[in-house]
């Protein structure tokens, strides 16, 4: 039996989030859809007239998707609100568009729950500005533009980035912040690669950014 001291002491597991199943009705149809997106095909395994299987990966994502047939008994096109993060929504639209894909024009929230405003956040606030697109079946994707997250949301400790492209948003960001740490400084930052390396990795992990 488990008791509650045996727990506290028990090692620590992580439990990272690896797959999201889809349900869809055509399989090539599907497959060729997520390879148009430009998303890692990792696998696309057969067995026998029962089974198929496929994933395929977004890029710079920890996570995969799967589907094909014998995978899920959800009625195709059931799955709604899969949340893609992106580091610049526009960019991340315009890339969409011109792979052939329809994608919901830009809209804001002034905050949880509620509804959606036309546009981009003004404010270029983090978490608030999304845009949406379906596959073939109707499975709905909700781009979210995220540049800093929320306090204690990544543990700084291990903050990466998974692409050049974010890494690149970062170091724009980070520019951009550091043109405005110098006006208040009144002269040229010498040790502003540090103050870059820290800017960004406080942006990534939700810590109060240097000053």
């Amino acid at each position: 039996m488990t008791t509650a001291s045996s727990a506290e002491k028990a090692p620590k597991v992580d439990f990272k989030l690896e797959v999201v199943v889809i349900p869809v009705s055509d399989v090539d149809r599907a497959k060729n859809f997520y390879a148009s997106l430009g998303w890692r095909l990792d696998a696309d395994f057969v067995v026998g007239d029962s089974f198929r299987g496929i994933q395929f990966t977004p890029p710079g994502s920890p996570s995969s998707i799967h589907f094909g047939k014998g995978i899920t008994s959800a009625a195709p096109g059931s799955a709604s609100g899969l949340y893609l993060v992106v580091s610049d929504i526009e960019a991340a639209r315009v890339d969409l568009i011109g792979r052939g894909v329809e994608v919901s024009e830009i809209f804001h929230r002034t905050g949880p729950g509620q509804p959606p405003a036309s546009g981009r956040d003004s404010e270029r606030r983090s978490y608030f500005s999304y845009a949406t697109f379906s596959d073939p079946d109707g499975n709905t994707w909700l781009l979210q533009e995220v540049t800093t997250r929320f306090p204690g949301r990544v543990d700084a400790g291990a903050t990466t980035f998974p692409s050049v492209a974010d890494l690149a948003s970062a170091f724009r960001r980070a520019e951009a912040a550091h043109g405005e740490y110098e006006k208040q400084l009144g002269y040229r930052d010498e040790d502003w690669p540090i103050w870059y390396a820290e800017y960004m990795i406080r942006e990534q992990s939700g810590e109060p950014m240097p000053s």
